[in-house]
């Protein structure tokens, strides 16, 4: 196993993390593929953007809050930072958001350093989200994940007024979701030899499931008398049933006679563990990044282009939000941006004036 290390940097005035490790032609094709890397001849390193999911792939915790960071938080404060922790676990949040919380909320830790948390001023926390903005140059859903943080310490640990709302949030950039044409995952589940692998991702398609889902799926998950997938404990730690293919269930009944699976559907390097979400990623990106698609898609485009070609077909926007889980109506109705059912009913002026000259 090759030795690498990855560390939080400034570099040309924006965080970012770099990640060292020895040239080697595979490992550089493998980060080559992640999305605003960059190669640096002054830091002799790759490096990508400083955002939590980032920091998740790299461990980069380790660095950013585990000794360089911890070691220049008062005693005080690293208190404070225990306690969050604590109240974080006790009401049930995900080993991901405790990261994530843990990671955004020793960032100001670590700025304001001897002073106590438990001290700051209303007014003193808007100027800390000012100077993350104006100098720090975070991007917006980087602002908004520290700015829940720190609301979730004062709030939820020390039990303060929600006097948060008056810190105002800076505005998010309308992200339409990426999405991936009918013929291109045709083409692309098509393409793929090793059994496994297309099992999988004709799983993760035809039921929109997010990565983290599909990996954990076990044997008793699929219900073929019914025609049902069953995702336990998903995303806000609600289950839901999804839609078996007939094609996914030919795939998968001819994957299971081959693979044998016993306790998970798709099985990790290790008995008795799921799938790894990297290894998922890594299949998508082998079979789908050489098929000139839109810039930046991911395994989760397999979901929004699930999600916006059954609007295509004209299922109800209200099954699409339960299929896919949404809490919020206005997260699923971002697929009707992107949706050609509408849009393609639409006829452009240049269109009719070209139409109109060419008439006799």
């Amino acid at each position: 196993m090759m030795n690498w290390e990855a560390k939080l940097v400034k570099h040309k005035g924006q965080n970012r993390i770099a990640v060292y490790f020895e040239k080697n032609a595979a490992w550089i094709a493998r980060i080559k593929k992640l999305e605003g890397v960059r190669w640096s001849a002054t830091l002799k390193a790759w490096h990508l953007p400083d955002t939590a999911e980032n920091r998740g792939k790299f461990n980069v915790e380790k660095w950013a809050g585990g000794q360089a960071g911890f070691a220049i938080i008062s005693e005080e404060n690293k208190i404070a930072l225990g306690l969050f922790i604590q109240q974080l676990q006790l009401k049930g949040y995900s080993p991901a958001t405790v990261r994530c919380y843990k990671s955004e909320f020793m960032q100001l830790l670590t700025v304001i350093k001897q002073k106590p948390v438990n001290t700051l001023s209303h007014q003193k926390l808007k100027d800390y989200f000012q100077w993350c903005l104006a100098k720090e140059k975070l991007s917006e859903n980087t602002v908004h994940s520290r700015l829940n943080a720190v609301k979730f310490y004062f709030e939820q640990v020390l039990h303060g007024e929600k006097f948060y709302w008056d810190i105002p949030r800076p505005k998010r950039p309308l992200q339409l979701p990426k999405v991936i044409s009918e013929e291109k995952i045709l083409d692309g589940l098509l393409k793929l030899e090793n059994l496994k692998h297309k099992a999988l991702l004709f799983t993760a398609y035809s039921a929109g499931l997010r990565v983290s889902e599909v990996v954990v799926l076990k044997l008793t998950d699929i219900d073929s008398d019914r025609m049902q997938i069953r995702i336990e404990a998903a995303k806000g730690k609600k289950d839901r049933m999804v839609t078996l293919a007939k094609a996914t269930l030919e795939v998968l009944r001819e994957y299971a006679r081959l693979y044998k699976p016993t306790k998970y559907l798709f099985a990790g390097q290790h008995e008795g563990e799921p799938y790894s979400s990297r290894s998922a990623q890594a299949i998508f990106n082998t079979v789908f990044k050489s098929m000139n698609l839109p810039a930046n898609i991911s395994f989760h485009s397999l979901r929004h282009s699930y999600a916006t070609h059954l609007h295509e077909s004209g299922t109800d926007i209200k099954y699409i939000q339960e299929l896919l889980g949404h809490n919020d109506i206005r997260t699923t109705l971002r697929y009707t941006h992107v949706s050609k059912k509408q849009l393609g009913k639409i006829e452009s002026p240049l269109d009719k004036i070209m139409r109109e000259r060419k008439k006799p």
